[in-house]
């Protein structure tokens, strides 16, 4: 035996149906696509979540919760990340225009100061809010806390 003599398996290999070449192909006239209906025209396609008609799953399904165009999210540092900057920046006022000329906020963020952790120094903090525990721990350091309107 050599390459000359290799065949394919009997049956492995099929004859492509030539659609549309005529009636005497058995392919021809409508072409496999059957009479009438959504797949027999040219160009015909479906959203893939088209269901025959039937509603689909996504409306079907009860729908929870709403999003409140009310809200009001902030960008949350603890006391601990309060000192750090404070200590790389040599900031003795810590606020949010400092915070965004040094590119560490953005332009519409909103931030809040929580009290986890501790302060070493003295700070005057001017942000949009603060814990309870935070304005606290800020005045026990000897610092002042100023809330932005």
């Amino acid at each position: 035996m050599d390459l000359s003599n290799l065949r394919p398996p009997e049956g492995s290999k099929h004859k492509r149906r030539r659609i549309g070449r005529g009636t005497g192909s058995g392919y021809g006239k409508t072409s496999t696509r059957g009479h009438n209906g959504a797949k027999s025209r040219s160009g015909a396609k479906r959203m893939p979540y088209f269901e025959g008609g039937q509603m689909p799953l996504q409306k079907r399904v009860p729908k929870y919760g709403f999003k409140n165009i009310n809200r009001v999210e902030y960008k949350v540092l603890n006391l601990d990340d309060v000192q750090n900057i404070a200590d790389k920046h040599q900031l003795d006022e810590f606020d949010v225009d400092t915070l965004r000329a040094k590119n560490l906020l953005t332009k519409k963020a909103r931030l809040k100061v929580l009290g986890d952790g501790e302060l070493s120094k003295a700070l005057t903090v001017k942000v949009d809010a603060v814990s309870k525990t935070a304005r606290e721990a800020i005045e026990k350091a000897g610092g002042t806390v100023n809330l932005i309107q």
